[in-house]
């Protein structure tokens, strides 16, 4: 079994010649369009919220605007890190960094934050958005804490 031979005509030549001919034009087409169309689809917003939602498994960090739309999200388990590391200060450092620099694509100057949860990435999560360059106007605490609980279990009678 050897190689098969492709025997090319002058006519199939001239084809292939036109269809590349073609195709340059439609790519020429395509650049020129996207070099025309603006990538500011999404809005831009100068100030917004920034909700840090820290448990003991996970970091997620929310970014909206001051109505409460949201505008980007991201997560320690998001960014690739697996198991007991998603719930490290470390691992919500790099969330915030990361989220920080999608607001930054969209024009956010000043964040207010807002905090809930008990786990370890609190403060590293906010501390990590503002080290690119945007300012902390407030933060708040929106940790539910319960005022009595559910009802504990009944002693057991053995």
């Amino acid at each position: 079994m050897g190689k098969k031979r492709i025997v090319k005509t002058d006519s199939t030549q001239e084809l292939e010649s036109k269809v590349k001919d073609v195709e340059k034009e439609e790519l020429k087409k395509a650049e020129v369009k996207t070099n025309t169309v603006k990538v500011s689809g999404k809005k831009r917003v100068s100030s917004g919220l920034l909700y840090v939602r820290s448990t003991y498994n996970n970091t997620v960090l929310v970014l909206t605007d001051k109505k409460g739309n949201v505008l980007a999200t991201s997560s320690s388990g998001k960014l690739g890190f697996k198991g007991a590391k998603k719930g490290t200060p470390f691992a919500a450092a790099k969330v915030g960094e990361t989220l920080a620099i999608k607001a930054q694509t969209l024009g956010i100057k000043e964040i207010g934050a807002i905090v809930k949860g008990v786990g370890s990435g609190r403060e590293s999560g906010i501390r990590g958005f503002i080290s690119k360059g945007i300012n902390l106007t407030s933060i708040k605490d929106a940790t539910p804490v319960p005022h009595n609980g559910p009802k504990p279990k009944k002693p057991r009678r053995v």
